[in-house]
């Protein structure tokens, strides 16, 4: 499946960095890339890289091997019904980014055996860095290994069971912007303290991207890493204790189990 050619149905901002992301990679040549949108003038960036661009789906489903769906939750049951004759088992494989779509709906809405997979990234995509957990149904080992591959060209893929999917958007997806709250707190703490913005910013982002490192390069537990900077009576230990008064931990994990309830209501 290697020289696969790829149709991204739907070309907003995940779509596009999608395909931007398997360009930069050299996963596949920007002519084997097939990216829609009702406004295609819209799509003049990635038509520069390479990439050809069109508002026929139909047209661009026909002429591609793997389908990635980054449609609006909204337009997913519209979009799809109207190209189901379009989709033909032995040649296809469906792959759907979209949020709180199941394989189950997409098995309903095009309903002819295709494989399905579902994906989800975060933001980070468009770097080249999420975390996507992947699921599928009715793919070879073949077809999960190329999904597998694809999605790891743009960060770490996992596969996960489809019950999980929800926590998965909530950790992966959700938890970018939790991260970056984190961030955005510790450059008005380092205000506060004396540096100017752009450098506190730069010192918290960078401090953060370094313990994501050790933990990921390493294969260690954050609590390895914390106790290298803890000494007894410090400054680090005094500040994390004040933090865990404060309900640091706490509201971080109730934050996650609010979103996850939010998302299945």
């Amino acid at each position: 499946m290697k020289n696969s050619k790829i149709a991204i149905i739907g070309g907003g901002n995940l779509g596009a960095a999608i395909a931007e992301g398997l360009i930069k990679s050299k996963f596949v040549a920007a002519g084997n890339i097939t990216v829609t949108r009702r406004n295609v003038e819209a799509l003049q960036p990635l038509k520069t890289l390479g990439v050809n661009v069109t508002s026929d789906n139909a047209a661009a489903i026909r002429n591609s091997d793997v389908i990635i769906v980054a449609l609006k939750p909204y337009n997913v049951r519209e979009v799809l019904g109207g190209l189901k004759e379009n989709f033909k088992p032995a040649k296809h494989i469906v792959i759907s980014v979209v949020t709180g779509v199941l394989i189950k709906d997409l098995a309903e809405i095009i309903d002819n055996g295709v494989p399905l997979f579902r994906a989800m990234p975060n933001t980070a995509i468009a770097i080249q860095e999420s975390v996507t957990c992947l699921c599928q149904q009715g793919a070879s080992d073949e077809q999960v290994e190329y999904v597998t591959d694809l999605f790891s060209q743009l960060g770490v893929s996992i596969s996960i069971d489809e019950k999980l999917m929800d926590a998965a958007t909530v950790l992966g997806a959700c938890g970018i912007a939790y991260a970056l709250r984190f961030i955005r707190a510790s450059t008005q703490g380092g205000i506060q303290i004396g540096f100017d913005a752009k450098t506190a910013n730069l010192i918290a982002a960078q401090t953060v991207k370094g313990a994501a490192e050790l933990l990921l390069k390493l294969n260690r537990h954050p609590e390895e890493e914390i106790d290298k900077v803890t000494t007894p009576k410090g400054c680090t230990i005094a500040g994390l204790n004040e933090m865990e008064h404060q309900g640091f931990s706490s509201s971080l994990i109730k934050g996650i189990v609010v979103s996850y309830d939010k998302i299945g209501k």
